[in-house]
């Protein structure tokens, strides 16, 4: 078959954001106003970190401000994965924070716990399967990963199950499928946009403004404050926690730390009875293949496929644009590997393909910090694993900022090594662009040769960069 015709009638837009649950955009910021707490940025960072401070001291003035449309970037248009994971996975916590790994995993574990218990609390339908998630290798060398992975997992009391070749094709049926891990209890499926809006009806309950189409164009010291201008008017802030992912642009330093990488994905039309008999996935786990260069997928709530990852794309000079967003090359290789996949599916037709930009730094997870004496805080470079670590996050930020501790305290998560220390910079153009592009060729070129990764990316592993997709 030729996979073109799987596309042709793709809408390019994400396909979360196209649910008529999507509320009405809530008025831009005008005249000249104060808070307590501006937050800037209306996705997930900022949601929680909204939600969580008036939870922490009700008295509290929160001001939520967002460029766009909440929910509308990386937080409405992802994959819908839920990770207890705060490190980016076992394998890169394990490098970088071995002797703080089981205080991280805790912690995960118990902020998908409570992402799960405010879903209740307020009464919020985001789609919310604790399904976990099921790891797939299709080449051997991936299996013996996943026996090590398992290995790793049961060190630090956790249980996954691990699939033979015939165990995990009777979970979901495909002819690639060699092995499977399947974590039971740590990964959550939720629709992403949702999620999003759902946080942002909380925290209005609670009665935090948030003003969407609101763009901070300059953030500046003001008495003892922070003022953010912006098109229409000026918030004046005693504390200020920047939740804005890939744009980095109101903190210079974030620049250095930070790269815009664009991730794709489709979504298949529903699935007939007959096609959901063939694939199997009665237990609609989430499902991450193991190669360095991965896919990701899962069951929507109307059983489609959305199916994304693989490529992930950087353009030089941090390049950010909406044209940036369709990539037709992309968009083609991924329904390629879809087929391949699940031959079983022939004839079916995607109705959404869309991209976006994911922040990414080079540790794979989040970093944290402060700046304007203490009055700002951020968090930033989840790199694409933020749909939970975000709540971690937002927890942080407010730590840092001293919202409802006494004077002195200091908490678990501001003691981390994890916390205090900064990822590895990134060089400048024209050298980042050509680091990245090298990177990519080798990681590409290291999924052909049974994994084994060639000079490159072992002096990048030494340096505590090891890159993958």
């Amino acid at each position: 078959m030729d996979v073109r015709d799987s596309l042709a009638d793709a809408e390019p837009a994400p396909f979360w954001l196209q649910d008529p649950a999507r509320p009405e955009a809530r008025p831009a910021l005008t005249g000249t106003r104060t808070c307590d707490l501006a937050v800037v940025g209306g996705g997930y960072s900022g949601l929680w970190t909204a939600l969580l401070a008036k939870e922490r001291d009700p008295s509290l003035d929160v001001v939520v401000l967002e460029a766009g449309r909440a929910g509308a970037a990386a937080s409405g248009r992802n994959g819908g994965f839920c990770s207890a994971s705060l490190t980016h996975g076992l394998s890169n916590g394990a490098g970088r924070w071995p002797d703080e790994l089981p205080v991280l995993e805790r912690l995960g574990r118990e902020n998908l716990r409570d992402i799960g218990g405010t879903l209740v609390r307020y009464g919020i339908d985001a789609e919310w399967e604790t399904t976990g998630e099921l790891a797939v290798a299709t080449e051997e060398w991936q299996a013996e990963g996943l026996a090590e992975e398992a290995a790793r997992a049961r060190d630090l009391g956790a249980g996954p199950v691990l699939l033979d070749r015939d165990a995990v094709r009777a979970e979901i049926t495909s002819p690639t499928y060699l092995a499977g891990l399947w974590d039971r209890e740590g990964v959550a499926m939720v629709h992403p946009a949702k999620l999003a809006w759902g946080l942002a009806d909380a925290c209005r309950s609670l009665g935090v403004r948030i003003h969407e189409n609101t763009r901070v164009d300059r953030l500046r010291p003001e008495g003892a404050g922070l003022r953010l201008d912006t098109p229409y008017g000026t918030l004046t802030a005693g504390r200020v926690a920047l939740g804005i992912g890939a744009f980095p642009q109101l903190l210079r330093r974030l620049k250095h730390y930070i790269v815009p990488v664009y991730d794709y994905a489709l979504v298949t039309e529903p699935l007939t009875p007959e096609q959901k008999d063939a694939l199997g996935w009665r237990n609609r786990q989430g499902v991450g293949d193991s190669a360095n260069q991965f896919h990701y997928y899962r069951l929507t709530a109307d059983d489609r496929i959305l199916w994304g990852g693989y490529d992930a794309i950087y353009h030089y000079g941090n390049a950010n644009r909406v044209e940036l967003e369709n990539r037709p090359a992309t968009f083609e290789t991924l329904a390629r590997h879809f087929f391949t996949t699940f031959p079983q599916l022939e004839g079916v037709r995607f109705t959404n393909a869309w991209g976006g930009v994911i922040d990414t730094c080079s540790r794979f997870c989040a970093f944290y910090g402060t700046a304007y004496d203490g009055r700002l805080s951020y968090a930033a470079g989840y790199t694409g694993l933020g749909v939970g670590a975000t709540r971690f996050g937002a927890d942080v930020m407010l730590d840092l900022l001293r919202v409802g501790l006494a004077p002195g305290e200091r908490t678990e998560r501001t003691r981390l090594a994890m916390v205090r220390s900064k990822p590895v910079p990134f060089p400048p153009e024209p050298l980042r662009f050509g680091v990245i592009e090298l990177t990519r060729r080798e990681i590409a070129r290291a999924d052909r040769n049974a994994g084994r990764r060639g000079l490159w990316l072992r002096a990048l592993d030494r340096m505590g960069l090891g890159f993958d997709s």
